[in-house]
């Protein structure tokens, strides 16, 4: 299951309705005290159980319900209650009007005390009746049926959502309307407690100290580790939980057998019964401790950002490579605080990564113009205030994002002297890390890590920092230099003829090969992902080491039964690997021997060729 978006109403500052669409990156952009934190708070209360505490309620609300709402796409194609009933969250009627499962936890306000009302799914429900069939006994549905005259000949009387749908199907047609269906009664309670195990994983780590034992966890990540690796054997655990249980209980019968010989009423008085489910992660203690003694928790702010930086590297990695787990959701308050610039771009960096593996969403607040600036665009969420304080969230689009760039200060790179154009963010990795290679060797290659005057912006999506120099620079008239990929259909030839005709300098080239993947040996392919692959120039390498790694590494079964969204997926992560990983164990070498290293040059000599002293400025050495 996966979160789509974050509802809430009169919690904290959000007194009217107010929906936060979520992505596998979503960044909340704001001023202080806007109400980010606050998304985080309350997504811990849901996830989490946190207390919801009377000063949550929102104080211009007065008394009434407050709502802290989730909605979930990748749902489960069927619910298990018991032997004789499987179901599905469609057949009972418990999805909204887009197809997605919404549960909204529900307090009410009054006289400034809030009381917990339980949860609710909202979902287009039938109207048939006074109250939904799912909060019937098997008892009371049958009754229902007999009163609508609904044959049960041919349904299991035992079957709950059989008995459901034949007075549904006796009722058709009958009219959806929204309804909020507790989940607290009946089926509609056995459904949540099957659904509550396979939702996501919430995390969360707060800039700011925190000393008190109950939230540990919201900065300390070994108590993620623990999180992450008992969920891993949750299955091992529910046995043992079952072991125990039947072997307490058996020893507890056989007790009141031998009271009822001497006090049978009081031993008919007597039931065994477990107070409490087991707390594993009470169990196993971890902590990452110097030769001092002193825990990660009390060392200072900078340090347990560096180790935090550390944690979600290795949990992009560790996700990359396995598959079937739970979705987690991080969310990371001002990831940039007590950090050099240099960690924070290199933390954006790793969890843009730890989003792209499968089953992670990230979630982070900034209002550093910095760090904004190397967000996807696509992942911004601007939060803004309306003229009577209320916050909203400020629809996408370029006058939205001309408010984010003043409002925090993110300001084009005047010293950019040519505009290089690629189709994708893996085409930026792919490009710096062959210039880098090259430029061992030939200094003349223009550095395109580190030259502010080459400004590289990915055309098939971009980030805040590349909509602000695409916005501005533009209008300078500066030549631009376009690369992109053939894929063997040439669909970009006449937008390069066209570039090429500007007379503005500016040139345009497409790949020889099929796209930038095809220019990979494939001995650095094997070394940096273990795939072996043969690679040929019109071949699509994602797909084929997509599919390798599903078939043989994941053991996942035949690549042919997946979805088109689960293939895509796996492209993406396969992209991303090679333009990477593989893109590391290259040299120059390597390069020419697959053939590409005078086309390669002759791009990077394109662009050097509109810098003073090419490739070469005061603060770029060869790496």
């Amino acid at each position: 299951m996966r979160l789509k978006a974050v509802r809430l109403r009169n919690f904290r500052g959000y007194r009217e309705d107010f929906t936060l669409p979520v992505s596998d990156l979503t960044a909340l952009i704001g001023r202080n005290d806007i109400g980010k934190s606050s998304i985080f708070d309350a997504l811990r209360i849901f996830f989490d159980d946190a207390k919801f505490e009377d000063a949550d309620i929102c104080v211009h609300s007065g008394d009434g319900d407050i709502r802290i709402g989730c909605i979930f796409s990748d749902l489960p194609s069927a619910v298990v209650l018991d032997s004789s009933a499987t179901t599905s969250l469609a057949d009972e009627y418990l999805l909204n009007a887009d197809g997605d499962l919404e549960i909204h936890h529900l307090y009410e306000a009054h006289a400034g005390k809030a009381k917990d009302k339980g949860l609710y799914a909202v979902a287009v429900h039938p109207s048939v009746g006074t109250e939904s069939l799912l909060l019937q006994k098997n008892s009371e549905l049958k009754k229902t049926a007999s009163a609508a005259g609904v044959s049960l000949d041919s349904v299991d009387l035992r079957s709950n959502p059989q008995i459901r749908a034949a007075i549904w199907s006796s009722a058709t047609p009958f009219e959806l309307v929204s309804t909020a269906i507790p989940l607290n009664k009946e089926d509609a309670k056995a459904i949540w407690e099957r659904l509550a195990p396979q939702l996501p994983t919430f995390v969360l780590f707060r800039s700011d100290r925190t000393n008190t034992d109950e939230e540990v966890e919201v900065h300390d990540p070994m108590k993620v580790a623990i999180k992450a690796a008992l969920n891993e054997v949750q299955a091992e655990l529910d046995q043992i939980k079952k072991r125990v249980t039947e072997r307490a209980i058996e020893v507890a019968h056989r007790t009141l057998e031998q009271l009822r010989e001497m006090d049978a009423p009081l031993a008919s008085e007597l039931t065994p019964v477990f107070k409490a489910e087991p707390k594993w992660d009470g169990l196993f203690k971890l902590s990452l401790t110097a030769d001092d003694q002193i825990p990660l928790n009390r060392r200072g702010s900078g340090v347990r950002r560096l180790v935090l930086f550390a944690f979600f590297r290795a949990e992009a990695e560790r996700r990359r490579e396995q598959d079937g787990r739970l979705n987690i959701i991080y969310a990371i308050e001002e990831p940039e605080a007590s950090q050099h610039p240099d960690n924070q771009r290199l933390l954006i960096s790793a969890l843009s990564e730890l989003s792209q593996a499968d089953g992670c969403q990230v979630l982070l607040t900034t209002h550093v113009p910095g760090l904004a600036g190397l967000i996807p665009i696509e992942s911004i969420r601007h939060i803004r205030r309306t003229d009577d304080g209320a916050p909203f969230l400020e629809a996408a689009g370029d006058s939205a994002l001309a408010q984010i760039a003043d409002e925090l200060g993110v300001l084009p790179d005047r010293r950019v002297k040519v505009l290089v154009c690629v189709e994708g963010v893996n085409d930026i990795h792919f490009l710096r890390h062959f210039a880098r290679i090259l430029r061992q060797e030939d200094v003349s290659l223009p550095d395109m890590t580190g030259d502010p005057r080459i400004a590289v912006i990915p055309v098939g999506g971009s980030s805040l920092r590349d909509w602000v120099n695409a916005h501005y620079l533009k209008g300078l008239d500066l030549p631009e230099v376009h690369i992109y990929d053939s894929d063997l259909t040439a669909k970009y030839a006449v937008d390069c003829a066209q570039i090429r005709a500007r007379g503005d300098g500016s040139n345009a080239f497409l790949t020889t090969k099929r796209e930038m993947e095809n220019y990979l040996h494939p001995d650095a392919i094997l070394e940096a992902i273990a795939i072996p692959l043969e690679v040929t120039d019109d071949m699509d390498v994602p797909v084929a080491v997509a599919r390798i790694r599903h078939e043989a590494v994941d053991g996942a079964g035949s690549w042919n039964t997946l979805t088109d969204k689960k293939k895509k997926e796996k492209e993406s992560t396969a992209k991303r690997m090679l333009n990477g990983a593989a893109c590391q164990q290259m040299s120059a070498s390597r390069i020419s021997e697959r053939g590409g290293r005078e086309e390669v040059e002759s791009w990077l000599r394109a662009i050097g060729s509109h810098l003073s002293g090419v490739g070469v400025h005061a603060d770029s050495t060869p790496s």
